[in-house]
C-alpha cells in the first residue's frame, strides 16, 4: 500500500533551509556531505517538492550544465514540483510541473507510483498542505546538531500532539531521527 512520507532534516531550532534558502548547512552536519543511508526513504517510487527545494537542488548541484548528476540524486524516479511557474528541466529528468490543490493532484501522484512510496522531500509547507488534505502518513525528521537562527519552518502550521504517534526515536551518526504516524490517516486510529 502506497505511503506519504514526509521525510526532512532539520536544524535543532526548526528550520529545513537557512535565511538564503540553502541546505548547506545539512550536508555540512552530515560530516562528509551526504546523509547516511538510514536518513533517506528508500521505498518512494515519486518524489514530490516545492519549486524553492526544486530550484536550490538544481543550482547547487548544477543540474542544468550535469543533467546525469540528476541520476546519482533521484534516479529515473518521477519528480513532481508544484509550481506555478516554468522552470528548466535537466535534459533526461523525468519532471512534472504540478500546480493547483494537493487534493486534486493525488491521482497523478498514487498512479505514477504505482506501490511504491510517495516522499514528500520538502518543503514544510508542501508537507502541511499534504497534511491538511489529509493526504500524509508519517512524518520523519532527522534533526541536526546546528541551529539556524532563523529560515524555512520545518511544518509552518500547527499540529496537535492527537494527530501523531511516535513509532521511533533513534540515533544516527550525529541526527536525532524521529518517526511520527499521521494518525488521521491510519486507519485503526478510528
Amino acid at each position: 500500500m502506497t505511503r506519504i512520507v514526509f521525510d526532512t532534516a532539520t536544524s535543532l531550532d526548526g528550520f529545513i533551509a537557512d535565511a538564503d534558502n540553502s541546505l548547506e548547512w545539512l550536508f555540512a552536519a552530515a560530516g562528509d556531505g551526504t546523509p547516511d543511508e538510514p536518513l533517506t526513504p528508500t521505498s518512494a517510487g515519486v518524489l514530490v517538492e516545492g519549486s524553492t527545494t526544486y530550484e536550490w537542488v538544481l543550482a547547487s548541484a548544477d543540474l542544468l550544465t550535469h543533467p546525469a548528476r540528476w541520476q546519482e540524486y533521484y534516479g529515473d524516479k518521477p519528480t513532481f514540483v508544484f509550481t506555478s511557474r516554468v522552470l528548466p528541466v535537466p535534459t533526461g529528468a523525468d519532471v512534472r510541473f504540478v500546480s493547483g490543490a494537493v487534493a486534486d493532484i493525488m491521482p497523478r501522484l498514487r498512479a505514477a507510483a504505482g506501490d511504491r512510496d510517495i516522499w514528500v522531500v520538502g518543503g514544510g509547507d508542501l508537507a502541511g498542505q499534504f497534511f491538511d488534505a489529509g493526504e500524509l502518513d508519517e512524518i520523519a525528521v532527522s534533526i541536526a546538531p546546528v541551529t539556524l537562527g532563523a529560515g524555512a519552518p520545518l511544518l509552518p502550521r500547527r499540529i496537535d500532539a492527537s494527530a501523531l504517534s511516535l513509532v521511533s526515536a533513534t540515533a544516527v551518526g550525529p541526527f536525532a531521527r524521529l518517526v511520527y504516524r499521521v494518525r488521521s490517516a491510519d486507519p485503526e486510529a478510528g
